[in-house]
């Protein structure tokens, strides 16, 4: 997604779409340039483009009883998950993972979707404090599949939580991508000791083969550059280059 012509691209999950209207929804957190830029945006207003949907296909089958867990900004598409395999005929639990009480949402939505629903926090302000009741959960039920969309170190830890009770465990990974069609090499992830790219062999991936302390390291990579990016936009704002006027008294 690219939102105007001298934009970067910035990869987003599919949370919704409309096949009626033609429509596809996403949501962000507004925690970049391109994440504050497209947030100034307003009803009617457009993107340079949009390009996807990239990789392949979800499995979405009759597992039995699946085990879904969103975390972040990720828990929209993950409900969009958590949809398809109730449609599928699957028992689904959801688990619902935020920072905060003040960062939980879709939490209605997804007690509709589902059949049982957990939610947890970092600090324990809702829920339970981190995902580790997740082990006393696995020991009292089995589940025959588990779909993790969050942040990568949530992703990483569920994925260390199932690998003892053999739960085939399905992450969506969303690295730093630039061209989106495999020949840059920018959003490589190593899976299963291969070289893969989120963009064309993703974005899922076996959980318990991802190398998340490579990927992490990949991340931080950048973190210097992108602050200094998204401050510089943000001064840019403040002396009126933006026109949503959001920061302007």
């Amino acid at each position: 997604m690219v939102p105007h012509e001298k934009g970067e691209r910035v990869p987003l999950t599919i949370c919704g779409y409309d096949a009626e209207k033609g429509t596809v929804s996403f949501a962000f957190h507004e925690v970049g340039k391109t994440t504050k830029q497209m947030g100034c945006l307003n009803e009617g207003d457009c993107l340079m483009n949009v390009t996807g949907p990239l990789g392949n296909l979800s499995e979405i089958k009759k597992f039995g009883k699946v085990l879904c867990v969103g975390g972040s900004i990720m828990i929209a598409p993950a409900l969009l998950q958590v949809k398809a395999m109730k449609a599928a005929g699957n028992h689904v639990t959801t688990v619902l993972g935020c920072r905060s009480k003040d960062f939980l949402f879709m939490e209605d939505e997804a007690k509709a979707l589902s059949d049982k629903v957990y939610v947890a926090s970092d600090d324990g302000t809702v829920g339970y404090k981190g995902l580790d009741f997740l082990k006393d959960l696995l020991k009292k039920e089995k589940f025959d599949h588990c779909v993790v969309l969050g942040p990568v170190v949530m992703m990483r830890d569920v994925s260390e939580i199932t690998k003892p009770y053999g739960i085939p465990t399905i992450v969506t990974m969303t690295p730093i991508m630039i061209d989106g069609m495999g020949m840059c090499g920018v959003c490589r992830v190593t899976v299963g000791g291969e070289m893969k790219f989120g963009c064309v062999d993703g974005p899922e991936f076996d959980g318990h083969k991802v190398d998340f302390e490579e990927l992490v390291q990949r991340q931080r990579l950048m973190l210097p550059e992108e602050r200094l990016s998204s401050m510089l936009w943000e001064i840019h704002e403040e002396h009126g280059g933006c026109k949503c006027g959001r920061n302007k008294a």
